[in-house]
């Protein structure tokens, strides 16, 4: 009896509800199998040399010419220059310029997710054709489905430059970057908060009340009892799917489309399920140093049903 009381009380504490939390665990596993095999079709298994050979990128798209060791540091650089010009836009509430780069990058990355199964022509218009509609005309549906085709297209154009070790670094120092802007400096919050508020959000968004996302007014909202300054959405960041998306990426490369390939998302889910599962209502948690570990355990069991 005790047992069960204690579990209904963790229930009701929970950040998200039982549905919302197995919705956004369900979109990232999902985002994630649909990304191994985007990158699967870029990655050629024809090997000279104990070198790997790729399939050209669309649009003359080339992995930045950087030694596999090193790839980690181009990465986290421009992650800090990102982060600096998003909270420009944030300090200065450019809600349109933020629109504008976020239409053009998610039409990149869903045209090079989609060409890698069919004309990049016809990729690219439907790419279009998809990131106006999420951006300007916007629905929660369309929001999410596109978010599940462009982390795919990103980690097609940066797996080339990675390893095994320096993508292993790239999450240790992705998770303590993670911890820090959520907990010390709190800018990640600022971020996220600006996001939802534009109704255009880098990562999966799901409202916890009405099912398509409202357009803006000028108008406050009005917020529902208990809710008075907080988003109405359940979110989890870009981030969150694509980095955990680049390490498997590497390790496909290395070792080929195989079925065991996906214990490593299944680990890294799971990590994100227990996360969500014990978060707190009201509390604003980094997810990569968990979903991190899960994909570090993933990768382990990995190798040893290799």
């Amino acid at each position: 009896m005790r047992s069960f009381i204690n579990r209904v009380i963790n229930i009701a504490l929970m950040k998200h509800s039982v549905k919302i939390t197995f919705l956004l665990v369900g979109m990232f596993l999902l985002a994630q199998f649909i990304g191994l095999s985007i990158i699967e079709r870029y990655t050629s298994r024809n090997i000279v040399n104990g070198t790997v050979s790729y399939e050209k990128l669309p649009y003359g798209l080339e992995p930045p010419p950087i030694n596999e060791n090193y790839g980690f540091i181009f990465i986290i650089v421009g992650v800090l220059i990102g982060t600096g010009l998003v909270l420009v836009l944030v300090r200065f509430r450019k809600i349109n310029l933020w629109k504008f780069w976020f239409f053009l990058s998610a039409s990149i990355t869903m045209a090079v997710a989609f060409a890698a199964f069919v004309n990049q022509w016809a990729a690219i218009v439907f790419a279009a054709i998809l990131a106006f509609l999420k951006v300007f005309k916007q629905n929660f549906l369309v929001h999410n489905i596109t978010e599940l085709f462009i982390y795919g297209g990103l980690a097609a154009i940066f797996v080339p430059i990675l390893n095994v070790t320096s993508v292993a670094i790239l999450l240790i120092l992705i998770s303590i970057y993670d911890a820090y802007a959520v907990w010390k400096s709190k800018h990640m919050v600022t971020m996220a908060k600006f996001q939802a508020e534009s109704k255009v959000f880098a990562g999966f968004l799901i409202p916890k009340g009405k099912i398509s996302i409202p357009k803006q007014t000028k108008s406050k909202a009005k917020s529902s009892p208990g809710e008075s300054g907080k988003p109405s959405f359940a979110l989890l960041g870009g981030g969150d799917v694509a980095f955990p998306l680049l390490f498997a990426g590497v390790v496909l490369k290395n070792s080929g489309f195989i079925p065991i390939l996906f214990v490593i998302p299944l680990f890294s889910a799971l990590s994100l399920l227990g996360l969500l599962w014990f978060s707190q209502k009201g509390k604003f948690y980094p997810a990569m140093p968990f979903i991190a570990a899960g994909t570090f355990i993933g990768y382990c069991i990995f190798l040893f049903l290799k």
